[in-house]
């Protein structure tokens, strides 16, 4: 009996048609599809995709996980800048003095002709000539822009633009769940210790199938996307396979179903 097990734990199945290969395998025995390659969570060991962001048994971060990097030795780095203190022979040379920059001439008050000349009809309040010993010269105050107009108040008080709302409607039990307006990432799974669910599903029937950490739906302005972030059974739109790390727009009438069989499905409404 856990040789069985074991077996069909390292079973891979298509994504494509839903053929369990066995482990190792780089393309479906069935339609050729190429599978995704399988490892094993460093947290609680279970098999997992490759290319998964979170483990769908125990919802370990699977991308958290520091790179190890590949240090070569100092000797080998061709493109290595010599150390300035280490040489011996490095000399900084003597920069001659900064000489001070000259103080700038006063500026004067421009009394000549204007730079434009005055369109038609308009006359030049100030004359070009100095005016003469005794008399006094008159200048004119500049022209006042006009005041803006006041806002009406059903101009001031701007129509708020609306935040898009949505509804998922469990097919199973006829149960309308309203997504949250305020968040830009909404996950769905179940319970868990490292990203709780916003959409808790571990109250259906038949949520066994239904991995902790499961799908994320985005909302980009006013249009929501859902994505599998690694789930152990899959996420389907309208019974077709979404591949994990792809994005799918969702409409109204579309059906989402976490897991195989159909089991546990939601039909998306927007308003």
């Amino acid at each position: 009996m856990n040789g069985n097990s074991a077996r069909e734990v390292e079973m891979i199945v298509c994504p494509n048609c839903n053929h369990q290969n066995p482990d190792g395998a780089v393309q479906c025995e069935a339609c050729y599809t190429p599978l995704p390659a399988m490892t094993t969570c460093p947290n609680c060991g279970a098999r997992v995709q490759a290319d998964a962001s979170f483990c769908g048994q125990c919802g370990f971060n699977l991308k958290g996980a520091p790179a190890v990097a590949s240090h070569k030795p100092e000797a080998e780095q061709p493109n290595a800048m010599p150390d300035p203190a280490s040489s011996s022979s490095f000399e900084i040379p003597d920069l001659p003095p900064i000489e001070p920059l000259p103080t700038p001439a006063p500026l004067l008050p421009n009394m000549g002709a204007p730079s434009s000349p005055p369109s038609s009809g308009e006359e030049v309040a100030v004359s070009s000539m100095p005016p003469a010993s005794g008399e006094e010269m008159v200048i004119p105050p500049p022209p006042t822009s006009p005041p803006a107009p006041a806002m009406s108040p059903e101009i001031s008080s701007s129509t708020q633009l609306q935040a898009p709302s949505a509804k998922l409607l469990h097919v199973q039990t006829d149960t309308m769940i309203d997504l949250p307006i305020h968040l830009t990432v909404i996950h769905i799974g179940k319970p868990n210790d490292r990203i709780p669910p916003d959409v808790d599903v571990s109250g259906f029937p038949n949520s066994e199938i239904v991995s902790r950490i499961h799908a994320d739906l985005r909302v980009e302005a006013d249009a929501f996307y859902i994505e599998d972030v690694g789930s152990s059974n899959g996420t389907y739109i309208n019974n077709m396979p979404l591949p994990m790390g792809n994005r799918h727009r969702l409409r109204a009438g579309d059906r989402i179903s976490l897991g195989k069989g159909d089991k546990v499905s939601f039909i998306f409404q927007q308003s």
